[in-house]
C-alpha cells in the first residue's frame, strides 16, 4: 500500500509552523495566559456595531458568503477612492499573497525581499519553489534602496516590502515609497504590506495610481478594526492583476458573518479614531515600561512596542522566556542583529501591567544566567 505521491518541491520542504500560536504554549504550560500580548492583535476588541452585526449574522451562517464580496468590496472601493474592479477580498492578508505568490511565482523565479521581514510570505514563496533574494535592513528600517538595487540585478516577479514594518515597528514616509516605485524594474511587482497603517503618522501611505501594474497594496481588518480572528484582507491593484485573483483565489474562502463585521467596521470611523488614540496612549506606556527596565524603545508606528535589551539574541530569548514563564505571551524578531529585542503588543492597561510585573523578574534572571 503506498502513501500520498507528494510533488518533488514538497517532499524537498521543511515541515514548518511559522509562528507557535499562543494556544499551543497554554498547553504546552498547562494553563491560560494572564496576558496576551505576542501577536499583534487588537486587545481593545472590535467596534460594538461590528459585535451586534456579527452575532446578529450568525443566525445566517447556513448560507454561504457572496462568493463576489460584492458589498463589501464596493465600500472598500468608496474607501480608497477607486472602482471595485481595484479591488479583491480575500483571508487576511497571509491569503492574498498567497494567491498572488500562486498567480506570479514559478519554481526558479526570483523574489527580493528583507532579512528578516514577515516570514509568511516566505513561506508561500518557497512552496512555489520561488527563490529568495533577500537584503539586510538599514539599522531598524527597511532599505528600500537596497530592495530596488537587488531587484534591478535579479529581475524578480516579486518584490516585498511591509510599511510600517514588522517586527521593528518602523516606517518610511511617502515620499521615500514613491520614489521607491518610480525604480522598479520592468517586469516586476512591488507587493507593499500595509497591515499597520492606520496606527501610523500622517504621510506614511504613499500616493499610487491605482491603475500602476508596478504594485499591489495589501491592507486588513486584523490590526486597526480588531477582527484578526475573522480573516479579512484586502487589496488594491490594477484591474488586470486583481481580476486574475478569480483564476486562483477560494470563492467561497469568506466567512460571511466576516463579510458583514468588516463592513460595520468600516463604516465605524469614529471608533476607529478611538482605537488609534488607545494604541497610541498604550504605545507610550509600553516605551515608559522598557525605559524603566533599562531597555530601548524603538520608536513605532504600528500597534507593539519593539524593545532592544541591549544584548545578543541569546539573552532577548532569555528574557522572553522568562516573561513568557510567568504567564504573558509576547514574540520578538527572529533575524539578527533584531533579535537583541523583544516585542510587544498595546493592550488595555491591566494587560499591560501584568507585563510590567514580570518583566524584572525576567530580566533579573536572564542576567543571571548570562
Amino acid at each position: 500500500m503506498t502513501g500520498p505521491r507528494f510533488t518533488r518541491l514538497v517532499q524537498a520542504l521543511p515541515a514548518t509552523v511559522p509562528f507557535v500560536g499562543p494556544e499551543t504554549q497554554e498547553r504546552a504550560r498547562g494553563g491560560a495566559f494572564d496576558a496576551r500580548l505576542g501577536a499583534n492583535e487588537l486587545g481593545f476588541g472590535p467596534s460594538p456595531r461590528v459585535v451586534e452585526v456579527m452575532a446578529q449574522a450568525s443566525a445566517g451562517q447556513w448560507m454561504y458568503a457572496d462568493p463576489e464580496n460584492h458589498d463589501l468590496k464596493a465600500a472598500l472601493a468608496a474607501h480608497m477612492g477607486v472602482t471595485p474592479r481595484h479591488v479583491v477580498v480575500g483571508e487576511g492578508i497571509d491569503g492574498l499573497l498567497g494567491y498572488l505568490v500562486r498567480l506570479l511565482v514559478e519554481p526558479g523565479d526570483a523574489v527580493v525581499t528583507s532579512d528578516g521581514a514577515y516570514p509568511t510570505f516566505n513561506f508561500h514563496v518557497a512552496g512555489y519553489g520561488g527563490v529568495l533574494h533577500k537584503v539586510p535592513y538599514s539599522g531598524n528600517h527597511e532599505d528600500p534602496s537596497a530592495l530596488i538595487a537587488r531587484a534591478q540585478e535579479v529581475r524578480p516577479k516579486l518584490i516585498y516590502l511591509a510599511n510600517p514594518d514588522n517586527p521593528m515597528g518602523s516606517h518610511h514616509g511617502a515620499a521615500v515609497l514613491e520614489a521607491m516605485i518610480d525604480q522598479i524594474p520592468e517586469g516586476s511587482v512591488l507587493a507593499l504590506d500595509e497591515a499597520y497603517v492606520e496606527f501610523a503618522p500622517e504621510g506614511t501611505a504613499p500616493r499610487i495610481d491605482p491603475d500602476d501594474p508596478r504594485v499591489i497594496r495589501f491592507r486588513t481588518f486584523s490590526k486597526g478594526y480588531g477582527l484578526a480572528g475573522a480573516r479579512v484582507g484586502y487589496a488594491i491593484g490594477a484591474p488586470g492583476l486583481i481580476a486574475a485573483f478569480d483564476k486562483v483565489r477560494n470563492h467561497f474562502g469568506m466567512n460571511r458573518a466576516a463579510q458583514l463585521g468588516a463592513l460595520a467596521a468600516l463604516h465605524d470611523s469614529a471608533h476607529l479614531a478611538a482605537t488609534v488614540a488607545r494604541v497610541a496612549a498604550a504605545r507610550e506606556r509600553l516605551a515608559q515600561i522598557a525605559r524603566d527596565n533599562g531597555l530601548s524603545p524603538l520608536p513605532s508606528a504600528t500597534n507593539f512596542v519593539t524593545m532592544d535589551c541591549g544584548r545578543d539574541g541569546a539573552f532577548a530569548r532569555a528574557v522572553l522566556a522568562g516573561v513568557v514563564k510567568r504567564g504573558v505571551f509576547i514574540r520578538m524578531p527572529f533575524v539578527a542583529p533584531h533579535d537583541r529585542c523583544i516585542r510587544v503588543s498595546t493592550g488595555p492597561d491591566d494587560q499591560l501591567t501584568a507585563f510590567a510585573r514580570v518583566l524584572p523578574q525576567a530580566l533579573a534572571e536572564a542576567r543571571a544566567t548570562l
